[in-house]
């Protein structure tokens, strides 16, 4: 019978190699397939840059533009929120970093412990508000299918238990910590196959857009 030390050493190994490959490659293929969809060649003759307008647009598109925030501020904040806290707790934490170098052999400094904390519990709680909006907008639950509900649970569950395992809310210990690697390693895998991937196609779609607008001289 596997033991809750058996667990953690299981998902922290081979389970670990397995998700973090599938990641990188399928979210190379994907991007194999953006790439080989090709675009039509354009004779005329650029009035623009068309590499400095693709990034300029990726930098722009990080601010709502001011239409988007008066038609909807709800979901303008709680978006900023949720992502942002992600994005922080994610690589600013210093087991995180840690394990980041261990793997990839790089590195780079960490927030302290409460800080990413307190970042975790807002960034539970926005995502939290995000569901209830989902489900009380007739609009929003018309428009809603199973895989915005599964990327949200999927979203959730790697902060929710990386908080229990931080606080040791779960005994014992090597289980709610393999469970939140766990939780994490499912998200890998399924990130390439879901709505996750704009976490990547979406600076790849913003840069494309700048860069046709800029070539012809004009903003995106």
């Amino acid at each position: 019978m596997m033991t809750p030390m058996d667990f953690l050493l299981l998902v922290r190994g081979p389970l670990f190699v397995v998700a973090v490959a599938i990641f990188m490659l399928g979210f190379g293929i994907r991007l194999v397939e953006i790439l080989m969809l090709g675009r039509a060649r354009n004779f005329a003759e650029p009035r623009g840059s068309a590499m400095l307008g693709g990034f300029r647009t990726v930098y722009r598109r990080f601010s709502p533009d001011p239409g988007t925030f008066e038609r909807a501020p709800f979901d303008v904040v709680i978006g900023i929120l949720w992502h942002v806290g992600f994005i922080v707790a994610l690589f600013l934490f210093i087991p995180h970093v840690e394990l980041i170098r261990k793997t990839f052999g790089i590195a780079w400094p960490a927030l302290p412990n409460p800080m990413i904390d307190a970042i975790a519990v807002i960034t539970l709680l926005a995502l939290f508000a995000a569901l209830v909006q989902r489900l009380r907008d007739p609009v929003k639950r018309f428009l809603s299918t199973p895989q915005d509900y599964l990327v949200w649970a999927l979203t959730f569950l790697p902060l929710l238990t990386g908080y229990l395992a931080y606080h040791r809310m779960i005994n014992p210990y090597p289980l709610i910590l393999g469970l939140h690697i766990l939780s994490v390693e499912i998200f890998l895998i399924v990130a390439p196959f879901t709505k996750l991937t704009h976490m990547v196609t979406a600076f790849v779609a913003r840069w494309y857009n700048g860069a046709t607008f800029g070539r012809k001289g004009v903003q995106s």
